[in-house]
């Protein structure tokens, strides 16, 4: 029976961290603030990460075609899965923000579904503000054609400052 019911509150929980890992703070420039339903923080009630914190979780590669490219490119950065873990979240889904204020909510079922990442960037060059950066959520468009739509592309925040997990 104890087994049944952890399984059923880990339905309830997706996000749910595996390991009490503590978060140290960030030595660079902050280039995403996490808040909301997280466990795991190291400011005022967020997470705060720099780029070699962002560096320092589980990583993942996409290659793809997208709207904002020309030609297949190459994407890398950490998945978003990862971050999820790393500060405890345990919502059932993400509002990310862009510098410009622009956001989009991000159901759990695309990060537990997808290899989701956030690209920091593209052809082993380093994302830049300019060129979509610091961070920029990119879906595995070629591996899953049923992403390549208006819906996922507009969950595809560039210029990521801020995820709010509710």
């Amino acid at each position: 029976m104890r087994r049944f019911v952890a399984i059923v509150l880990l339905a309830f929980l997706p996000f749910a961290a595996v390991s009490a890992q503590e978060l140290s703070a960030p030595a660079g420039p902050v280039v995403l603030t996490v808040s909301g339903a997280i466990t795991h923080t190291n400011s005022d009630g967020a997470a705060l990460f720099d780029q070699a914190m962002i560096d320092a979780l589980a990583q993942h590669s996409i290659t793809s075609e997208t709207p904002w490219y020309d030609g297949a490119q190459t994407f890398s950065g950490a998945l978003v899965s990862g971050l999820l873990e790393a500060v405890g979240a345990t919502g059932s889904a993400l509002t990310v923000t862009a510098l410009n204020g622009y956001s989009a909510e991000i159901p759990n079922a695309d990060v537990l579904e997808n290899q989701v990442i956030l690209a920091s960037r593209v052809n082993g060059k380093l994302l830049s503000v300019r060129d979509k950066g610091p961070l920029f959520v990119v879906y595995p468009f070629d591996s899953n054609p049923e992403l390549f739509n208006e819906l996922y592309f507009g969950r595809s925040v560039w210029q990521l400052t801020a995820i709010t997990v509710n």
